[in-house]
This record gives structure tokens, C-alpha cells and sequence, in this order.
């Protein structure tokens, strides 16, 4: 008899902790389920390092810059903007990497190519995202995989932040998995 009455309170015990967790782990009525995690991009402390990297190449040469790490969503994963760099060049920023991610080139190759094919002159200029194409966003690779972008604005033109951007990838291509 006590053999079952121990049996009899081991299932309950059992059954009253599966119930117990089985209800902790239920969202409450009514709540949003977890946000899922951002798309693949570069680890963050590589973002920040190529965007510093990046902005001190342009500092050196007297541009006050702004410097933005994107993954392969196109969701900031850093920007840093120099003290004195244009607030403009947060926007003008993302519009390069947006260009980048979307057409899966650099931005100066869209805004080269724009000058030639009115097509993609009218399609860039509809989507509010990039409005103008502008050189000085790269794609971030690894393998032949783009898992971002990263751009640089606030030079003066888009060939000298493109190389600062170049000069922040550099920095960390060899860590970037």
C-alpha cells in the first residue's frame, strides 16, 4: 500500500510539474510571439570596427563623415556619424546601402548605370528607399554570399567615401564569416 500511495504521489508530482511548465512556456493570451532574430550580417563589434575604421580614413583626409554597416535584410547593424558630420548623411547612408543590398552591387555601379538606362533611372528614383543612386556603399561578402552592405557619406562625392568604405572592409574582411 505505501508502494502505491509513493507511486501515486511520483505521478502527480509528475504531472503537476509537466503542467507547470507546459504553462510557462504558453505566451499569455493576447501576446506578440518573439521577435525572430535579424537576417545574417557581420558580427557587430566588425560593423563597429570597419565603421570607425572607415571614418578615420575620412577624418585623416578632412571629411566629416557618416559611416553605416547594414545586414542582408538591409537592417542597420551599426552607424556612426563623426561629430560635425551633416545629420543628411544618415539618410544619404542607408539610401547607398539600400541600393546595395536590392541590386546586389555597389551603389557607383547603380549610379553609374543610371545615366544609361532609363529604366532603372525611373525604378530607382520610385523606390522611396533610394531615390537617387549615389556612389559609396559596397556589399559586404563572404564567399560569394552578400551578407550586407556598408556606405559612407559625406565626403566630398562619392568616389572618396567609397574609399573610406573600402578601407573600413578591408580592415575586417579576413574575420567575417
Amino acid at each position: 500500500m505505501r508502494t502505491l500511495s509513493r507511486c501515486s504521489l511520483a505521478m502527480c508530482a509528475s504531472l503537476a510539474a509537466a503542467s507547470a511548465m507546459a504553462q510557462a512556456a504558453a505566451p499569455a493570451p493576447g501576446a506578440l510571439p518573439p521577435a525572430p532574430p535579424r537576417a545574417r550580417g557581420p558580427e557587430m563589434a566588425l560593423a563597429v570596427e570597419a565603421a570607425q575604421t572607415a571614418i578615420a580614413v575620412c577624418l585623416a583626409n578632412g571629411y566629416k563623415t557618416t559611416a553605416t554597416v547594414v545586414d542582408s535584410a538591409g537592417v542597420p547593424v551599426v552607424m556612426l556619424s563623426y561629430d560635425g558630420a551633416p545629420e543628411r548623411t544618415q539618410m544619404i547612408g542607408l539610401t547607398k546601402t539600400t541600393a546595395t543590398i536590392k541590386y546586389k552591387v555597389p551603389s557607383g555601379e547603380i549610379a553609374d548605370r543610371v545615366k544609361t538606362d532609363a529604366a532603372l533611372d525611373a525604378e530607382v528614383k520610385a523606390d522611396p528607399k533610394i531615390g537617387t543612386a549615389r556612389r559609396g556603399a559596397l556589399p559586404i561578402k563572404v564567399g560569394g554570399e552578400i551578407i550586407g552592405a556598408m556606405s559612407v557619406s559625406g565626403a566630398p562625392g562619392g568616389d572618396k567615401d567609397e574609399v573610406c568604405t573600402q578601407a573600413g572592409l578591408d580592415k575586417i574582411a579576413s574575420r567575417l564569416k
